[in-house]
């Protein structure tokens, strides 16, 4: 039995914003999702969030799959050889110093989930009724509440909430976070920019993802809901169900 997903995802520029420069990409035939977030003057935002998902997806294509240490190097290799491009291109053209993006990169093995993270975007997972958040974002508040000095409720409405610690393309070399685990049927992943998270609590994207709508609707709803309570940012969401799942091999060693 092979690990079967169906996935939905959307891009929205958001109430306030005039332009997107988040960026998603989904290619199931190599079990490959990828949500970015640029950040940069002049539309350079947009262009570093697109080479980022662009380099990651065909970095990751045709890896092996039965080797979860092997994969998880190719995952890291990805991201940071879709940094060294990006960076690159902030040094050749004046008008895009500054630029850089978020990277959350799901992808499929046989009966396991990696997940390689740069960035405030993130990763959930929705499994009998318990919603976790996968990912940790790299940002200037999780570092306060990592501290103790702020609370993850003080965090949400801090000044600071958008000020990230780590993205792809601002420096020479980036380090990226790899999760791993294992995938069970019904299973739902949910990759979002900061422009849904920031808007919506995370009982509220399990409210969502729990209601029994097919995957498009939930990821408008997810969409519109954000846009309601003001829209502030982009707003980026890709969701991945598990249909069927591959009986789980132990990791490697």
């Amino acid at each position: 039995m092979q690990t079967n997903v169906v996935a939905a995802g959307r891009t929205d520029v958001g109430v306030v914003r005039s332009d997107n420069e988040d960026n998603y990409l989904m290619v199931p035939d190599d079990g490959v999702y990828i949500v970015a977030d640029g950040m940069g003057g002049h539309a350079a935002g947009e262009i570093a969030s697109e080479m980022a998902v662009r380099i990651i997806a065909r970095e990751l294509r045709d890896i092996p799959r039965e080797d979860e240490k092997v994969a998880a190097e190719k995952m890291r290799d990805a991201i940071r050889h879709a940094n060294q491009q990006i960076f690159q291109r902030t040094i050749e053209e004046q008008d895009k110093r500054g630029m850089g993006t978020t990277a959350t990169v799901m992808l499929i093995l046989d009966s396991r989930y990696l997940i390689g993270h740069v960035g405030d975007s993130r990763a959930y997972m929705l499994r009998e009724n318990q919603f976790v958040q996968l990912t940790k974002d790299h940002s200037y508040v999780q570092e306060q509440v990592d501290a103790g000095y702020l609370t993850p409720e003080q965090a949400r409405v801090h000044p600071y909430s958008n000020v990230i610690t780590r993205c792809v393309g601002a420096n020479d070399d980036v380090m990226p976070d790899v999760y791993a685990g294992v995938m069970h049927k019904d299973d739902l992943y949910l990759l979002a920019s900061d422009g849904l998270t920031g808007m919506l609590e995370d009982h509220e994207l399990q409210e969502i993802l729990q209601n029994g709508s097919d995957l498009e609707t939930s990821v408008g709803q997810m969409i519109e809901k954000a846009n309601g309570r003001g829209g502030l940012d982009n707003i980026t969401v890709v969701v991945v169900r598990v249909t069927e799942a591959a009986p789980a091999a132990p990791p490697a060693q």
